[in-house]
C-alpha cells in the first residue's frame, strides 16, 4: 500500500501525556510514522497511521497540559490537515467520580455523551457567582459529532448481545513485549481502593498500603476485571482535582462521571468525542500506578469505536477547518453587534444627559 497523502487523513486523535500517545500508537494497524512535511506554522509532532480503513493523525500536547495547550494542538492540526480533517477524538486518562448511580472504578472508561441540556462536556471552573453566593456555570459546549455518537450507540447496542472487542485489544498490546507488559498491564485489583471523602491520604506515603481499612468504601466484586464503559458528562477544567470533598461538591453541581483538563478547550471548534480511562478517584489518594492501563483502555475503546464509523460517511462531515472558520466569523459578528448595541446605549445616555443639562439651565 502506498503511503497516504496528508489530504487523506480525516480523523484527528489528540492526547496529552506520553503514556497516552504510546497507548494510541499501540492501536494502529499500520504505522506510517511522522509526515515528511507539514504546515510551516504547525509545531505538532504527528504519528500517522491506519485503524481499519480509517487514516488517523495522532498528536500529543507538547509538555504543557490544560485547555490552552489542547486548543493550540487542535489549531495546528487544522492547518496541516485543512483539506481532510473532519472529526476528532480526545483520548486519555481522567479522574473518576464514583456515585450511587455510576459504579465508576479504576480502569473503567468514560465517554462524553449528551445528557439533558449538556452536550457531554462541561467546564467546571467557568461561571459567575449568582444569588445567595452560589456558583453558576455560564456558556455551553458543543456536543460530539453526530457520526461519532451514532457509532457509540451502535457499539452500545452490540455489547448487549456480544462481547466487546476492546478487551482483546488491551491484551494484545500488553502481551506484545516485556516493555508493554511493564507499562500497560492491569495493576492488582487490591490496588483499587476507594475511601470516604473525608479521609485524607497519609502525608508522604507513596501508596495506600498504610491507609486505614475502616475508611474504605466497600463495593461488590465484579464478575470480571474488564473495563466497564460509562456514558455521560465529563467535567473539564484547568486545575487538577485531588480532594474527595471537592470531588463530591462538583459532582452534585455537574453530575459528571470524571474530571479531565483538556476537552473544554476543544469542543467549540474541534468536533470531537472525549474518551477517558479512569486512573484515580480525584482525591488525595491519587497516584500514577493505574495510568498506563487506563490510557490503554481508553485507546482500545477508541479503536473499536472506529470500526462502527462507516468509512464513506466520514467524508460527508464538514471540514473541521471550515467549522472553526464559521465559528470565528459568528464570534466576530456577535462582537460587532455587541459593540453597536453598546454604542447606541452610550448615545442614548448622552442625549439624556444633554437634555438634563438644558432643562436645568432653563429652570435656573
Amino acid at each position: 500500500m502506498a503511503v497516504p497523502t496528508l489530504d487523506e487523513y480525516q480523523i484527528g486523535w489528540i492526547c496529552a501525556l506520553p503514556i497516552e500517545l504510546a497507548a494510541a500508537q499501540e492501536m494502529l494497524d499500520e504505522n506510517f510514522g511522522a509526515p515528511e512535511e507539514q504546515d510551516n506554522s504547525d509545531t505538532n509532532i504527528y504519528t500517522l497511521g491506519r485503524i481499519g480503513r480509517h487514516l488517523v493523525a495522532i498528536a500529543c500536547l507538547g509538555g504543557q497540559y490544560g485547555m490552552t495547550s489542547a486548543t493550540t494542538v487542535a489549531n495546528n492540526m487544522m492547518r496541516t490537515f485543512s483539506k481532510s480533517l473532519r472529526v476528532g477524538l480526545m483520548v486519555g486518562i481522567g479522574g473518576g467520580i464514583p456515585s450511587a448511580t455510576h459504579d465508576v472504578r479504576l480502569g473503567d472508561i468514560v465517554i462524553s455523551y449528551p445528557t439533558g441540556t449538556c452536550g457531554g462536556v462541561v467546564q467546571h471552573d467557568l461561571g459567575k457567582v449568582g444569588e445567595g453566593g452560589k456558583f453558576v456555570r455560564t456558556g455551553s459546549l458543543n456536543s460530539p459529532p453526530r457520526l461519532l455518537l451514532a457509532a457509540v450507540n451502535q457499539m452500545r447496542a452490540k455489547a448487549l448481545g456480544e462481547d466487546p472487542l476492546y478487551p482483546s485489544y488491551i491484551q494484545q498490546a500488553v502481551q506484545r513485549n516485556t516493555r508493554t507488559r511493564r507499562n500497560f498491564d492491569r495493576p492488582n485489583q487490591q490496588m483499587d481502593r476507594l475511601f470516604q471523602i473525608r479521609y485524607e491520604h497519609p502525608l508522604n506515603a507513596a501508596t495506600c498500603d498504610g491507609c486505614l481499612d475502616e475508611w474504605e468504601v466497600k463495593r461488590e466484586n465484579r464478575d470480571d476485571n474488564e473495563p466497564q464503559p460509562h456514558y455521560g458528562i465529563i467535567a473539564s477544567g484547568n486545575v487538577v482535582i485531588k480532594h474527595g470533598i471537592l470531588r463530591e461538591q462538583l459532582w452534585k453541581e455537574t453530575e459528571a462521571l470524571c474530571f479531565e483538563m483538556e476537552a473544554a478547550g476543544l469542543m467549540q471548534d474541534f468536533p470531537c468525542l472525549v474518551i477517558r480511562g479512569i486512573c484515580d478517584y480525584a482525591d488525595s489518594h491519587k497516584n500514577e500506578k493505574w495510568q498506563g492501563y487506563a490510557a490503554l483502555a481508553a485507546a482500545s475503546y477508541a479503536k473499536e469505536l472506529l470500526s462502527y464509523v462507516p468509512y464513506g460517511q466520514v467524508s460527508q462531515e464538514k471540514l473541521v477547518a471550515e467549522i472553526s472558520m464559521t465559528i470565528s466569523q459568528q464570534l466576530r459578528s456577535l462582537n460587532s453587534a455587541t459593540d453597536k448595541i453598546e454604542q447606541k446605549i452610550n448615545m442614548d445616555r448622552l442625549k439624556i444627559a444633554d437634555g438634563a443639562a438644558f432643562d436645568s439651565s432653563n429652570r435656573g
